[in-house]
């Protein structure tokens, strides 16, 4: 890429999407193309045609998915093999329809087995069972890396798929029902100090280890594989196995860890109560992120500075 390439960004709008335009931008990246969902509706693949047909990008992001936490995956299976399908379906094929010559296609650390050995390398992908509580999210997405790969192979794109970690930072959602773990407990232990509550509910036994990256430093390492030049980057593309990349942290913590660290940096002092009778999803979930540090990237922003972060910003769209 060269700073006047014009860029898709799907998705724009979500945590991973708002956070690579703003990484974009910094970089000197003026020729951006963005669409909102009512502009362009990723899953009309005769809308999707027209719109790569008439802009000709030079390379695509592909940032746009459903998602959501336990609770939206276990209540709306259905929409979320389906809308995944049917976005990056239409996406990558029309991309490279198009001549697109760099896509980055953003999955998930959910795609990996269930009981991985730890941590996660990329040569672990369907090598196990998957968890049954995403399932249909994570199918969809292997189902993306592979098409990634598929035209690699066969029509010599230079398609790209990006596995972050759990992501949180400026833009996340905070909906109890449908978000992830680390924003719904922003939300609770905000909650919970301004109403004077002396407890927090927290799903499950608080036993299982995750690993949580910096929306910023996820976009960071985004835009670093994109710049990547070609004789760097080669070594991705080849047959030997799917053009896959991990971005993780480097460390993990407990879900009770991640509840006290939340609670402190929110300033609630009351007590945490452990729902037993509620799912706690995977064991642990610790990726390798071996091959793009190899590829001069590391995460800057510590936890409890990146909660803090992600707290300012849900106090800025949600006064008092």
């Amino acid at each position: 890429m060269d700073k006047t390439s014009k860029i898709y960004v799907a998705g724009h709008r979500g945590l991973a999407g708002s956070a690579i335009v703003r990484q974009l931008r910094h970089k000197g990246y003026g020729n951006l193309l963005l669409r909102t969902h009512a502009e362009l509706e990723l899953a009309d693949q005769a809308a999707v045609r027209d719109f790569f047909e008439r802009e000709r990008p030079d390379c695509v992001v592909l940032a746009a998915a459903k998602v959501g936490g336990i609770i939206a995956n276990s209540s709306y299976p259905a929409e979320f093999i389906h809308s995944n399908l049917a976005v990056q379906t239409n996406v990558i094929h029309e991309s490279w329809r198009a001549g697109v010559m760099r896509l980055l296609f953003l999955g998930s650390s959910c795609i990996y087995p269930r009981d991985c050995p730890q941590p996660i390398k990329e040569e672990y992908l369907l090598t196990g069972p998957l968890e049954a509580t995403n399932r249909p999210y994570a199918i969809a997405k292997i189902a993306g890396i592979e098409m990634c790969w598929s035209y690699n192979r066969q029509y010599g794109t230079s398609f790209l798929a990006a596995m972050p970690t759990n992501l949180y930072g400026p833009g996340d959602s905070y909906d109890l029902n449908n978000s992830h773990v680390l924003p719904a407990l922003i939300r609770k232990m905000h909650e919970a100090m301004k109403g004077g509550l002396a407890e927090v509910p927290v799903w499950g036994t608080g036993t299982p280890m995750r690993e949580f990256l910096y929306s910023e430093d996820m976009a960071e390492a985004c835009v670093h594989l994109l710049e990547l030049p070609t004789e760097t980057s080669e070594g991705l593309f080849g047959n030997a196995g799917p053009p896959l990349v991990n971005i993780g942290y480097g460390e993990d913590l407990s879900i009770a860890e991640l509840a006290r660290t939340v609670a402190r940096v929110v300033g609630f002092r009351g007590s945490l109560r452990f729902d037993t009778s509620k799912p706690d999803g995977t064991p642990r979930k610790l990726l390798d992120s071996g091959r793009i540090n190899a590829l001069g990237w590391r995460p800057r922003t510590r936890i409890d500075a990146g909660i803090a972060a992600a707290y300012r910003d849900f106090r800025s769209r949600n006064p008092g």
